[in-house]
């Protein structure tokens, strides 16, 4: 797809809004008087709960259910980020009536932005909203208990916030509700996934070109430097007159996915050889012929949600563990991608999974840092690279649910091979967000 297509392709996307009902339900159900997320922008949960993507100055929410009216959901963002608040957790959520006026909130929840007390930490302003909003049983200091309440939190509430909480007189219960949340995608969570899914596959098409492009050094070129060792490896491929490396081609990579107004997070994790062995290599390593080249590109999009896509290529081969490897690999995403369907566990897909690489020769319970099948099948991919629902749990696949399908076997003498889509679960199996040809020998792409 062209730029110009993914520019109007953005411009028709429905908003981005989070359902905050089973965050209300939730405290209903466990007798509890609000929910409290506390996080900066790097704060998955909160960035999910609130679509506001702040600085790195912490923020809280504060959601608490309200008998006979509308249920109340308060963000405490700093003053100078109140606008974009105001348009990212506010506006966004409201939508338009009968009459055109946008006065009400798609899941009833009203919301609203509060930026007072900016040098108190979010903890303690979270706390003074929490007795602003149910009432406090004095009005005294916070820092000494004013009532019996209990707040539900996410499990990832700094330690910080939750001792402002607690002193604050509140007792705090660890909730599940927000990954379970997550889980499910909404449609437009979808159209996210699969944009920043096909600029995933914009920068593997790059690094395949540069592979295809590249040449068998010569063993006599002194250029090659230190990468005439005493393995008897052999010298570098050459790209453009220089020793191709795994440092050079996640250049290319990442120029890629910047020109498609994705980041990549840090995330582009490229080995070669041995290196290809180690899961997420991001490191500098010579690429020779023969070896696997691990390449697994997992960007990040412009509202947080993540691609994760990885293939694995060898220029030059002669045929021998990896492409056995490969093979075994391939067959084993083909079963995975088969098992997915709704009712299937998703420790059923990880369990198929193995057996196919076990049928193949390969150990599907290798420990870390021994030859064979290493990791999970995969997880869940969402504004988190790695989130609910993992391939390893006994979750049961739903509708909705998006994850990487992920199998890989491993040698740390020789590399690794790895093949990963991302996949929505569908009412009569799966779909992949984004397609990418395979093959172990690269092609030019571009």
């Amino acid at each position: 797809m062209s730029g110009g297509s993914d520019a109007a392709e953005s411009r028709d996307r429905s908003p981005l809004r989070t359902d905050l009902t089973p965050i209300v339900d939730a405290v209903a159900d466990a007798d509890a008087d609000a929910f409290v997320a506390v996080g900066d922008r790097f704060d998955d949960d909160l960035r999910y709960l609130t679509r506001f993507a702040g600085p790195d100055r912490p923020s809280a929410l504060v959601v608490v259910p309200v008998d006979g009216a509308a249920d109340r959901a308060v963000c405490c963002a700093p003053s100078l980020f109140r606008e974009q608040a105001e348009r990212e957790f506010v506006a966004s959520a409201r939508e338009r009536g009968s009459d055109g006026r946008a006065d009400r909130f798609h899941d009833g929840v009203a919301r609203e932005v509060r930026t007072e007390r900016v040098g108190d930490h979010a903890g303690e302003r979270a706390a003074g909203l929490v007795r602003d909003l149910i009432g406090a049983g004095d009005d005294g200091p916070e820092t000494e208990s004013d009532g019996d309440r209990t707040l539900l939190v996410p499990p990832s509430i700094p330690h910080d916030a939750a001792v402002y909480l607690e002193r604050a007189g509140n007792a705090l219960a660890s909730t599940d509700a927000v990954a379970t949340a997550r889980a499910r995608k909404t449609d437009a969570e979808l159209d996210r996934l699969r944009s920043v899914q096909r600029a995933a596959t914009a920068g593997m098409a790059r690094a395949e070109t540069v592979l295809a492009e590249s040449e068998v050094g010569d063993s006599a070129d002194e250029s090659v430097g230190e990468a005439r060792t005493e393995d008897r490896r052999r010298p570098p491929l050459r790209w453009e007159g220089a020793p191709l490396t795994t440092e050079r081609l996640r250049r290319e990579v990442n120029a890629v996915l910047a020109a498609r107004g994705v980041r990549d997070a840090g995330d582009t994790a490229i080995g070669a050889g041995p290196s290809a062995a180690d899961l997420h290599f991001v490191g500098d390593d010579p690429i020779r012929p023969g070896e696997t080249v691990l390449i697994d590109v997992s960007p990040r999009g412009p509202d947080g949600y993540r691609g994760d896509l990885a293939r694995t290529f060898v220029v030059d081969g002669d045929g021998g563990w990896e492409r056995r490897a490969y093979l075994a690999v391939e067959s084993a995403r083909e079963v995975a991608l088969g098992e997915i369907e709704p009712g299937a566990t998703a420790a059923s897909v990880h369990g198929e999974a193995a057996a196919e690489l076990g049928a193949y020769g390969f150990d599907p319970n290798a420990g870390e840092g021994e030859a064979g099948f290493t990791h999970d099948t995969g997880h869940g991919v969402g504004v988190s690279l790695h989130e609910s629902p993992s391939l390893s749990s006994g979750t049961e696949l739903r509708p909705g649910h998006v994850v990487a399908v992920e199998p890989g076997v491993y040698d740390p003498d020789v590399g690794g091979v790895r093949l990963e889509d991302v996949v929505v679960v569908t009412e009569d199996g799966c779909e992949l967000l984004a397609e990418y040809s395979f093959g172990i020998v690269p092609r030019e792409r571009e």
